[in-house]
């Protein structure tokens, strides 16, 4: 499935990324402040852990206000991101390869889930790091900072998708429980509408995962690699 195209200046380049229960609150009783909003901080000094670079894409509404991938109300306005195999937490610095500008960002949330991107930014950091007018622009992304180690551990799935309609996303979810004993297989809706399905392999194993992902073809969409935690 093609990218979409790209966004006019006052739309969102979402990127299909159907994480988080479709809830439209806040986090009750909890009032937003600047902390909320600002960058992570990093100790002085802090050298990156690894690098990668490539296509860089944000997202806001519909997501706004909806569960993201950590269990936190996913708010357009603070400085996160999404990325389909960094943990959870882990901080970033992001930087435009085309202007320079460099922001960091924490990773909360899982996407993004189209061919050729890696990392699908809040609307405030796609502010900052200049990919809000283009929609999608070249980055460095360099890992400052990882609550867990990044070579082991973690639990791992597979996602595959986007389905236009629940009945695909069904059926293909049922082939593959059906060819999968082992597996644990889900099929579930996004906020825009679209339909995933998510294969939980045995144990949560990154192998049997990768596996998984390199064997399975799917007749919309694309097959991702992700990791859960």
């Amino acid at each position: 499935m093609p990218p979409p195209p790209l966004p006019e200046p006052s739309s969102t380049e979402s990127t299909s990324r159907p994480e988080g229960a479709a809830k439209n609150d806040r986090l009750p009783g909890r009032a937003e402040s600047e902390a909320d909003l600002a960058e992570p901080t990093i100790p002085a000094g802090a050298t990156p852990l690894s690098t990668e670079t490539g296509r860089a894409s944000w997202y806001g509404p519909p997501y706004h206000n909806h569960v993201g991938s950590n269990g936190e109300v996913y708010n357009m306005h603070a400085m996160t991101a999404a990325h389909r195999t960094l943990p959870l937490g882990t901080i970033v610095r992001v930087t435009n390869l085309q202007t320079g500008h460099t922001a960091l960002v924490r990773i909360t949330d899982r996407g993004p889930f189209i061919p050729g991107r890696i990392l699908d930014l809040s609307l405030a950091a796609a502010h900052k790091v200049d990919v809000y007018l283009p929609g999608v622009a070249e980055v460095k992304v360099e890992v400052m900072q990882t609550p867990v180690p990044l070579e082991t551990g973690g639990k791992w799935a597979v996602q595959i998708g986007s389905f236009a309609h629940e009945r695909e996303a069904s059926k293909f979810a049922d082939h593959l429980t059906r060819r999968y004993h082992t597996a644990k297989v889900q099929h579930f809706g996004s906020p825009i509408g679209d339909w995933w399905v998510r294969v939980h392999v045995l144990d949560d194993d990154r192998e049997r995962a990768r596996k998984l992902a390199a064997e399975t073809h799917t007749p919309e969409g694309a097959v991702f690699l992700v990791r859960l935690d």
